[in-house]
């Protein structure tokens, strides 16, 4: 197997190349090629579960319940579903001709693109360096893999065990930060998939431009929460709790903001406090599935926000340990800082309105989000809400969980994204669907 590329000896366009080379010996076109990549990333995983679950702990204080849970397990669900349906998945597809055409055949196949990029965060540097290659490989590609520098002890971990399970003919590895990443971005790729904000994704849709290269950009946001009277608002602030703090809030899909309407903004208060305090305990800090923050910038960032309200919950932070408690902030401004930009981080601001005409103009108001959520027992309120705004996705009753289903597209529309994956998607995403017609001469 071949070693990972090291940003103190790249060579982007030998890297390329490389890979180039691979492809055009039609090997991972193959279903068995297919079926040999996921299946030994899946004894990567497998094999090597404790290091990882400590590499995610040494970057973002990920306690192993929920790093296994969100990384390891996620992936190995992926490659399950992709492995259990591929060779359907793979198989032609008929298509309808019109009479004028008939006598003839028709159908579809999915054909490999070529040599795809993966760019990767470093929220969940693990789970979003790995899902995405599932998809390219499911399809049929060569793969540059490039994780976060800002998650290194994960980045290193890609680089040394990735060559060892995969083909390094077809799979290489790019570590480093922006030199390596505008390097990588200025070669040709088939199809570059990026995941993390909107000023680097809008660099990366530049780079690819010039040679007109299809990309995916998995984006973020501020995902709201509208909050209904009638609502069991127990069970609400359990499932808000559980969603927004998860990798201490660090989730690209994470409930960013309540809206709430009517009294519920002031009903909801004491029930938040008590999910916080039977998930995490009287203090936080010490839990074991409780994370941190994964730098002092960030952390400096996040604890600017914290005078944009009144405090129900939390405030409570150390810089040296990059610890920032649950924190919930009442009688939020609409224009106060911590509305002016996606949190991500362990923040969550309510937002009184005075209904729901009021919570859908707020929502129209702003960019798409990358998701949209709501606690309801109304089926108008869910009609309207499907009807009246645009999101990636629409959950309600159990906010991120539409991430963990891979029959359903993961995606972002407007600013929180372009593109879509998992799944079957996945596929289509790394694939061309091409269309084939047979007409006899006779």
């Amino acid at each position: 197997m071949a070693s990972p590329t090291h940003s103190t000896d790249l060579d982007a366009a030998a890297v390329v190349g490389r890979l180039r080379r691979t492809f055009t010996t039609h090997r991972t076109a193959s279903p068995e090629w297919r079926r040999g990549q996921l299946t030994a990333l899946r004894t990567l995983l497998t094999d090597h579960r404790d290091e990882l679950l400590r590499a995610l702990a040494d970057d973002l204080g990920k306690g192993p319940e929920e790093a296994y849970r969100t990384e390891i397990g996620f992936t190995l669900h992926e490659i399950d579903h992709t492995l259990d349906r591929l060779d359907g998945w793979l198989a032609p597809r008929p298509a309808e001709l019109p009479e004028r055409l008939l006598p003839a055949t028709a159908h579809t196949v999915r054909e490999p693109l070529g040599v795809v990029l993966v760019i990767a965060p470093w929220n969940y540097p693990l789970q979003l360096a790995l899902a995405p290659l599932v998809g390219a490989l499911a399809a049929g590609n060569c793969a540059v893999v490039k994780p976060s520098e800002l998650a290194p002890a994960t980045s290193a971990a890609i680089a040394r065990l990735l060559p060892r399970y995969l083909d390094g003919d077809a799979v290489a590895v790019v570590e480093g930060a922006v030199p390596e990443t505008t390097a990588l971005l200025a070669e040709r790729f088939d199809h570059i998939f990026y995941t993390g904000n909107g000023t680097v994704g809008r660099i990366v849709l530049a780079a690819a431009a010039p040679h007109l290269t299809p990309v995916t950009l998995e984006l973020g946001g501020k995902s709201p929460v509208v909050l209904d009277p009638g609502t069991d608002l127990a069970a609400a602030a359990r499932r808000l709790v559980a969603g927004k703090f998860l990798n201490a809030g660090q989730t690209c899909v994470a409930p960013d903001y309540v809206l709430a309407i009517g009294d519920t903004a002031r009903e909801i208060e004491p029930h938040l406090v008590a999910a916080v305090r039977e998930t995490y305990g009287d203090d936080p800090a010490a839990a074991d599935e409780y994370g941190r923050i994964v730098n002092t910038r960030h952390f400096d960032r996040l604890t600017a926000l914290l005078d944009s309200g009144r405090t129900v919950i939390g405030g409570a932070h150390d810089r040296a340990t990059r610890y920032l408690a649950p924190t919930i902030l009442a009688d939020v401004d609409p224009d106060a800082p911590v509305m002016r930009e996606e949190i991500f981080g362990p923040v969550l601001p309510i937002v009184p309105v005075p209904d729901l005409d009021a919570a859908i103009a707020f929502i129209n108001e702003r960019d798409k989000p990358l998701a949209l959520y709501a606690f309801t027992a109304s089926e108008d309120t869910k009609r309207r809400l499907l009807a009246e705004t645009s999101s990636g996705a629409l959950t309600f009753g159990l906010p991120v969980a539409h991430l963990t289903a891979p029959g359903l597209p993961f995606g972002g529309v407007g600013e929180s994204g372009m593109g879509r994956y998992h799944g079957e998607y996945s596929l289509d995403t790394f694939s061309h669907t091409k269309a084939v017609l047979d007409k006899p001469l006779a």
